[in-house]
């Protein structure tokens, strides 16, 4: 699929913008020489400095240098000592921020999700971090990966459907005390049965 990754200006924006931006964009994996295509249906917005659910709110540090470096690049980390999570470097210059993958949509390759995530029931697949990561086989190999560039990732431009709307809402198990808690800077296509429960 000959298809051109967004540029690195659609990054270099604030993560929120970036977020919101990224609904109903496709995300492309190249897995054991086959090409799966997903929808994205939900992101969550980090910021550094005053964002204090950031991994970034203490400075740059071994795990989040991607956070800090050029926007464009993924983010994945190791959490609970069980899951993979998949970020999207995204921020203006000299701030830190990322977007967090927290659902996706498959288009192609259910077969081969599944079997990756173990024959689940087709709308388990992918609607939550960890299961995307797992699905999608997103570990630490694919840190800091420039998805600008052509690679085993790419995120592509997309639309929404006819009908549908973006909601906005808290993040989910975030933390940092009521502020960071209370910003509405998670994204989803509303009612679609893909976004996280």
């Amino acid at each position: 699929m000959d298809t051109p990754p967004l540029p690195r200006s659609f990054y270099s924006r604030e993560p929120a913008l970036v977020a919101h931006a990224l609904i109903g964009k496709r995300l492309i994996r190249i897995l054991d020489g086959m090409t799966v295509v997903c929808r994205i249906v939900e992101t969550e917005a980090y910021r550094g400095g005053a964002d204090a659910a950031s991994h970034a709110f203490r400075g740059p540090t071994a795990r989040n240098f991607p956070m800090f470096g050029p926007p464009g690049h993924t983010y994945v980390y190791f959490i609970y000592g069980v899951h993979w999570m998949f970020n999207i470097a995204a921020h203006p210059a000299g701030t830190p921020g990322a977007v967090l993958i927290r659902a996706v949509e498959p288009q192609s390759g259910l077969d081969l999700l599944r079997r990756r995530r173990g024959s689940r029931r087709y709308g388990d697949l992918t609607n939550g971090p960890a299961k995307l990561a797992q699905a999608l086989e997103l570990t630490s190999d694919q840190n800091d990966l420039d998805l600008c560039a052509r690679s085993e990732i790419t995120i592509a431009d997309g639309a929404l459907g006819i009908g549908e709307t973006i909601a906005t809402g808290p993040r989910i198990r975030v933390p940092g005390g009521e502020d960071a808690q209370a910003r509405p800077w998670r994204f989803w296509i509303a009612g679609n049965p893909w976004v996280s429960r």
